[in-house]
């Protein structure tokens, strides 16, 4: 099963040229995932190399949309870094053991699953988002600006509709809607400086490039919330 995440990572390096690569490389990669939760019964949303797998997923899944747009048409750049990110978190996955044990009961719910999901696809956007901004900064064209706050503010969305389902879930599983955990904690964090970034935009032209670094600097705090807090704080939401 391991060969799908090597050939997928390698299909998405190759995508940078090739765009039906790309999207083969998504392809072998929902053929891991789904082999995966066929096994487990569940969608592979437990540990480090399901998690990071779902997450290089679902990247490949919210560029999809980009590759194709005008914007973007002939971009190299853009399919080379969503290719580049994707393979990355796919290869970070493959040290990392499966976990096939059963779920605790505290996470056999579809409102963990959603708020899972839903998370991981915002911070695929934001991770779009950021590239966007850097590709702004270095050709200077406002439709990329655009893109990136599309990609934010899509992104945004998934993540406050996850947050809701988070919230579900936690009354189910321990009675509260918050818990003040740090992953929690974080998880405001990055809900709030999304909220900021949204908003600055509306200053004007003079903060273009302002607004560009601000969405890259927030996949840097999606990175933290997600890696970070798992790696090094104790929590109920670690791996």
């Amino acid at each position: 099963m391991k060969l799908l995440l090597i050939a997928s990572a390698a299909l998405y390096l190759f995508g940078s040229f090739k765009r039906p690569l790309f999207c083969a490389g998504l392809l072998a990669e929902l053929v891991y995932l789904a082999l995966r939760g066929a096994a487990l019964g569940r969608l592979p949303l437990v540990g480090p190399q399901d998690t990071l797998v779902f997450f290089s997923a679902s990247i490949g899944l919210m560029a999809v949309p980009f590759l194709f747009s005008r914007a973007l048409a002939g971009s190299d750049r853009f399919s080379w870094g969503g290719g580049s990110m994707a393979a990355l978190f796919a290869l970070l996955a493959l040290p990392f053991p499966t976990l096939n044990m059963p779920l605790p009961p505290v996470l056999r719910t579809y409102w963990f699953e959603l708020h899972v999901a839903l998370a991981f696809f915002a911070y695929a956007l934001f991770g779009i988002g950021a590239l966007l901004g850097a590709l702004f900064l270095a050709r200077r064209e406002k439709a990329l600006l655009d893109l990136q706050y599309r990609s934010a503010l899509v992104g945004y969305s998934f993540f406050s509709a996850s947050m809701v389902s988070g919230g579900i879930w936690g009354y189910y599983a321990w009675g509260t809607y918050w818990l003040w955990t740090p992953k929690e904690f974080w998880t405001s964090i990055l809900w709030l400086y999304y909220s900021l970034y949204l908003h600055v935009r509306l200053k004007g032209v003079q903060w273009e490039r302002a607004v560009a670094w601000a969405g890259i600097a927030g996949f840097g705090v999606a990175l933290f919330t997600y890696l970070g807090v798992s790696i090094l704080m104790r929590s109920s939401h670690s791996f």
